[in-house]
């Protein structure tokens, strides 16, 4: 008898938002709710859904370790309704072991935190593109020191995963400079929209190698506008570890509009 092929899922990097407020019909975050919610339409029904988050750093890669996590609902001053959520997904022990075995055998460490439970970075975003909580999902950490070469190894050993039907899935942002998004001004916006355009050259130029992608994305804070998009990076790099999952790769942009006035992505890797 044949087996089934499993198709291989994709890699992508989304934004999701500010706390919840892609949940709440908030105007400012009304294009990234009404694009996450059609984000499934890009791609197969994953057999399960990997997500490195922004909102999670730990000293070595570490796993969630419950079997159904509860939700850690890490913002402050919104609505009693946004502390009431409940995303009740299941996080298999069997698809644990196998992101364990792929980053051992990549010679990286790996922890496991059996207490912590999906961060906003996870369940906002998956609330509005699978709500019916029915694709297994886990949840890998950020390292922290936050080195872009390091996140790079990360997603290459997580590469294989998608093989098996495990989407990648990096929840950031990719551009986050808090201190001027409410109150930003033109020459805000156009550094923004250089550091847009860099990335968009970086991951979807055809004529760039693997190589030489990958070797832009760890040199990240180089290009025109990094460092005032990104004061501190750990919102742009769930991005890198999308890229190196996908080998390097050139990705399509899905989504590129403003929030509070300022442009992010949302890109996908299929191959």
């Amino acid at each position: 008898m044949n087996t089934p092929t499993i198709q291989r899922a994709p890699a992508v990097f989304i934004p999701h938002g500010g706390g919840p407020m892609p949940l709440l019909n908030e105007p400012s975050q009304q294009a990234i709710a009404d694009f996450l919610r059609q984000l499934p339409q890009h791609y197969e029904r994953p057999k399960a859904i990997l997500v490195i988050s922004a909102h999670w750093e730990a000293p070595r890669p570490t796993l969630l370790g419950a079997d159904t996590p509860p939700l850690l609902f890490d913002y402050y001053g919104f609505p009693a309704e946004t502390y009431d959520y409940r995303y009740p997904a299941t996080n298999p022990a069997d698809i644990r072991a196998r992101v364990t075995e792929c980053l051992t055998n990549a010679g990286l460490p790996v922890d496991t935190d059996a207490t912590r439970g999906y961060d906003h970075g996870v369940f906002v975003p998956l609330i509005l593109m699978h709500p019916q909580a029915d694709i297994p999902v886990l949840q890998l950490s950020l390292i922290e020191g936050l080195d872009p070469a390091s996140h790079i190894a990360l997603g290459q050993a997580l590469s294989a995963l998608r093989d098996d039907g495990v989407m990648i899935l990096g929840s950031g942002f990719s551009f986050h400079n808090m201190s001027v998004m409410r109150n930003g001004n033109d020459q805000a916006r156009a550094i923004n929209s250089e550091f847009h355009d860099w990335l968009a050259q970086t991951l979807t130029n055809p004529e760039l190698t693997p190589e030489q992608r990958i070797a832009k994305m760890i040199d990240w804070d180089q290009a025109p506008g990094a460092r005032f998009s990104h004061p501190r990076e750990e919102h742009l790099l769930p991005l890198p570890v999308c890229l190196a999952a996908a080998g390097g790769h050139a990705g399509e942009i899905l989504f590129d509009d403003t929030v509070l006035g300022y442009r992010t992505f949302c890109v996908i890797w299929r191959d």
